[in-house]
């Protein structure tokens, strides 16, 4: 017992050693390349650059096929604008010879090499269904952002660009973009009030000359057949596109003059909004970034102490770390809630197989200290991160553990129940039942053993799952054959309560 227990002590000095993130990322085959120009770029502009893109894109042995949008999809679904070029690059089999030992990451960094001769356009890349994915979780085109919420833009501004020089030097976070809100240039017309009031005018007047010449005012109606429609009345193109011509517009006075509206108003190009990203009734600005390198836990962690401590809020204002951290965490308090209940669960079940708590606890102790260990070195040498998927495997690791220990417990008391003794029955049921335990341990282990070996197109999410059951259920094995019948040995009387 002494020995197991050190043993299970020093497996839990790994857990700080292992990363954490909500789900493994699955590897796709493929790739999804967001080209981000300036807010204001013309379609005529964006369009010349989709095919030099995909011609660069295609150039790689290992791409198949290049497609791309821009601007936004036809049924109006996401706004976006033509500053958004997305690329699906399809990809050959990593077995292919084009490859010739490389990865993907290589490639992305390959492509980066040549997409860096476009000045101005910030590139991005993830896989296609990933993309989508981290859309849905972040309203953003990020897997993960940290989103700041308040109500005047340019200090929402002020306070990303100081978040995102806070994230820079944080190891292991990568690809930092803020989404710019600010940015389009804005015609701001403010009436003067006390010059309004000297030639007898109000603002509405002002506000109603505006309205009509640079969005038009209904007339009148017309009427073709059953169909009714306004006829709008604006002022011509020329007199409305230009800064000048808008500032030369004559107002009517009530003396009958007719002056320009320059004289009353303050005329000037500001720079405004572009976007403004709203959510749960507030506006926010998102900065978007991505971990590389390092486990999502630790990065994430580190980032929210340091800008917590560096940037401080406004009153109204506030942090938010969104998409896949957040659903780590929720991963995380959900598995405070689902653990306890397979316990109390595995418990109760035993309670009413044995009779009593004696034989339960027993189990459950030896579970405890002996399946977690082969589980944790595992995660550790392959460098696997805590997942969802992981911490799956430690549930359903749990009734596999139980039933070997079941499976020798029960035995014991049919030999006693036979009329041999504690000692006499605990030996005999160790040895007879040694093979029944070791198949019903490794029938599960090889059969996930491919599954937890496994590495092509698909195999990530399920891999640390099988991983931890393969790892958990040899070490469980290797250590309860041990120590099950000591702790039998210790805690058996005469008295007890024996079923099978």
């Amino acid at each position: 017992m002494a020995v197991v227990l050190a043993i299970f002590g020093s497996s839990l000095l790994l857990i700080p050693l292992i990363g954490g993130e909500f789900m493994p990322h699955l590897d796709e085959g493929a790739l999804w390349v967001r080209a981000t120009t300036p807010y204001t770029i013309s379609f005529e502009e964006a369009s010349k650059l989709s095919p030099q893109i995909r011609n660069i894109l295609m150039s790689f042995p290992q791409v198949t096929t290049v497609a791309n949008e821009l601007g936004r999809p036809d049924d109006g679904t996401d706004p976006t604008g033509f500053f958004n070029n997305e690329f699906y690059v399809g990809l050959k089999p990593y077995s292919d010879r084009s490859w010739k030992g490389g990865t993907k990451p290589k490639l992305i960094e390959e492509v980066q090499k040549k997409l860096a001769s476009f000045p101005g356009v910030i590139f991005n890349y993830t896989q296609p269904a990933e993309d989508a994915v981290d859309e849905a979780e972040t309203g953003l085109k990020s897997a993960l952002a940290v989103k700041i919420f308040g109500h005047d833009l340019a200090t929402l501004e002020q306070k990303a660009f100081q978040t995102k020089n806070i994230l820079s030097k944080i190891p292991g976070i990568a690809g930092i973009t803020v989404v710019r809100e600010l940015g389009q240039p804005s015609l701001t017309i403010t009436p003067d009030r006390a010059k309004l009031a000297r030639f007898g005018l109000n603002v509405s007047d002002v506000n109603t000359l505006v309205e009509t010449a640079m969005g038009g005012t209904a007339a009148t109606q017309v009427i073709q057949g059953e169909r009714q429609f306004d006829l709008i009345v604006r002022m011509q193109e020329p007199y409305r596109s230009d800064e000048n011509a808008i500032r030369n517009m004559l107002i009517a006075t009530a003396d009958g003059q007719y002056l320009p509206l320059s004289q009353f108003c303050d005329i000037r190009v500001e720079n405004g909004a572009s976007f403004i990203y709203r959510e749960s009734n507030s506006r926010y600005i998102g900065v978007q970034f991505s971990v590389e390198g390092r486990d999502l836990a630790s990065a994430v962690g580190e980032a929210r102490r340091k800008v917590d401590a560096a940037v401080k809020l406004p009153i109204g204002y506030k942090f938010d770390w969104g998409g896949e951290y957040k659903e780590y965490l929720a991963s995380q308090e959900q598995m405070k809630i689902i653990l306890p209940l397979t316990v109390l669960l595995i418990l109760l079940i035993l309670f009413a197989l044995y009779g009593n708590l004696k034989f339960p606890l027993i189990i459950f102790l030896s579970v405890l200290v002996t399946e977690p260990v082969g589980g944790l070195l595992a995660l550790y040498l392959t460098r696997t991160n805590f997942s969802v998927s992981s911490m799956l495997g430690f549930v359903a690791l749990m009734g596999v553990a139980v039933q070997t220990s079941v499976i020798l417990y029960s035995f014991i008391n049919k030999l006693r129940l036979e009329g041999r003794d504690i000692p006499t029955a605990t030996l005999e049921a160790s040895m007879l039942r040694l093979r029944p335990i070791m198949m019903t341990a490794l029938v599960a282990c090889f059969g996930l053993l491919p599954a937890a070996m496994s590495t092509g197109i698909g195999s990530d999410s399920q891999k640390p799952f099988a991983i931890v059951i393969v790892a958990g259920l040899a070490s469980r094995l290797l250590l309860s054959i041990f120590l099950s019948p000591v702790l039998y040995a210790l805690v058996a009387r005469d008295g007890d309560t024996l079923q099978v």
